[in-house]
């Protein structure tokens, strides 16, 4: 299957004109003429996934590998490493970030994972109505990312109504959140401290944890491609203690 034919599925699903200007969503390593036998999707692509992609693929990451422009390629260093032994195997890469969050991706873990069903739609934010205390809120969410450990910030006391999720960085989306509660990834210190000063509550889940899914959310779009379509994932490069 040409690049191109998945590139032009992939654009009606989530168009790339969509995304933020400051991203780079769109075909990273390859030519839209280079045939894929099959596809693997991952939220990033690191060595380790790397290793395991046959030749003559294409990886669909969330998270595009190439930011900024680059200046020299040091198959030494990250990210160079990777488009040479991409090159090498004859790998192609696509990535759908920010129009994929858009349309996709915040929808699915807001239904998919926390199990909202009815929600409203404002761009990168999407609202439910809840009746959740503090701490309950906060072991529902770990539930439900299976996770251990939650950053917070407490600004608010009574039952929490309405909940506002942004997933990945939605750090700079605090001044426009209409809601009690706020849950996003890779929240800074001053936009926690912004939040706590205008009584919004807020839960750091993680910015892997929340987007880990992006894999499973794409697949279920791609079930008629004549070609294998594989989820997996790059490795969360935290660890906690």
């Amino acid at each position: 299957m040409k690049i191109g034919e998945i590139y032009n599925i992939l654009d009606e699903l989530s168009p790339f004109k969509t995304q933020e200007s400051w991203d780079n969503s769109g075909l990273m390593v390859g030519s839209f003429e280079d045939e894929a036998q099959r596809v693997y999707l991952s939220l990033d692509v690191d060595f380790e996934l790397l290793n395991e992609v046959l030749p003559n693929s294409l990886i669909i990451t969330h998270h595009p590998l190439i930011f900024k422009g680059l200046k020299s390629l040091n198959s030494a260093f990250y990210p160079s490493n990777l488009i040479f032994e991409m090159i090498k195997k004859n790998i192609g890469l696509i990535s759908l970030h920010t129009n994929y969050d858009l349309s996709r991706l915040n929808e699915y873990v807001m239904s998919e994972i926390l199990g909202f069903s009815d929600y409203e739609k404002d761009g990168f934010l999407l609202y439910a109505d809840v009746d959740f205390g503090f701490e309950e809120l906060c072991e529902f969410i770990k539930d439900k990312f299976q996770i251990s450990t939650l950053k917070v910030v407490k600004s608010q006391v009574g039952n929490i109504k309405r909940l506002a999720l942004c997933t990945g960085s939605g750090g700079d989306l605090i001044g426009q959140v209409r809601a009690d509660a706020f849950l996003t990834g890779d929240i800074k210190y001053h936009q926690a401290l912004e939040a706590k000063e205008n009584g919004l509550n807020l839960f750091d889940m993680g910015h892997f944890e929340s987007e880990r899914y992006f894999g499973a959310s794409l697949a279920k779009y791609l079930q008629n491609f004549s070609i294998p379509i594989i989820i997996l994932n790059s490795k969360n490069p935290f660890t906690y203690r």
